[in-house]
């Protein structure tokens, strides 16, 4: 069952062109990556599914609302954490749970998230405090405060260290594993490789490509994912 219908959808910033007709579906209970060069338009599909962002044209329908007209329902029903989330340096990671569950009608137990996302024996750690790592971690359980059906991650590790960022896919998968549907924006292969269900890459505003990561390979489960992934993007320039 398709939770994400999006048709034709388009928008620009005043000469620029972000969306050209983008069209995707994503299922219920999947991890669905998007994916493509800097400027793709990745982001902006985020932000309009998401409710953050008014498209200029097409159909969008995420839970089977549309977050043009229906915007506040649907932010009570998904979690967002975009590429340049911040906290303020003095909050603490508690007060920033407690903070963000009152945005909700009906959240989840917040101190219980904080048990359950390890963040409890840092409750009174000021977010400038925390590495890059426990960043992360509190960004997901603010993105899982609202009890969301589906959650929009766009770059989630980037920066991260290798560790870091394997703790992180751990993390995402477990959020999986709670019924979640997980729209993840990644530039990473071995991110797409050891996550993704299906992807759809985007390319000057389009998709390009959407299908499980082994129908990128073309049916080659000795291929190179990254060279099937940059021949994907030369040939649609």
């Amino acid at each position: 069952m398709a939770v994400i219908e999006i048709k034709d959808l388009r928008k620009s910033y005043r000469r620029h062109r972000a969306l050209d007709g983008v069209t995707l579906t994503v299922e219920r209970g999947e991890i669905f990556g998007i994916l493509g060069p800097n400027g793709a338009g990745k982001t902006t599909v985020v932000e309009c599914a998401s409710g953050l962002r008014a498209p200029d044209g097409g159909t969008l329908r995420v839970l089977g609302l549309d977050p043009r007209t229906q915007r506040r329902e649907l932010l009570q029903r998904v979690g967002t954490q975009l590429q340049e989330a911040a906290l303020p340096d003095a909050i603490k990671v508690g007060e920033a749970l407690k903070l963000y569950a009152s945005f909700y009608d009906e959240p989840a137990d917040w101190r219980a998230l904080m048990e359950e996302w390890g963040l409890a024996e840092r409750r009174t750690t000021r977010f400038a405090g925390l590495s890059g790592g426990w960043k992360q971690r509190l960004f997901i359980a603010l993105a899982l405060v609202g009890d969301p059906e589906v959650v929009f991650l766009d770059e989630l590790t980037t920066g991260l260290d290798p560790a870091a960022r394997r703790l992180t896919w751990g993390l995402i998968r477990a959020m999986r594993d709670r019924g979640v549907t997980v729209v993840l924006v990644t530039h990473f292969m071995d991110e797409v490789d050891a996550l993704c269900d299906r992807i759809a890459v985007v390319n000057q505003g389009r998709v390009v490509h959407q299908g499980s990561p082994g129908e990128l390979l073309g049916g080659d489960p000795s291929g190179s994912l990254d060279d099937a992934y940059f021949a994907l993007i030369e040939r649609t320039v």
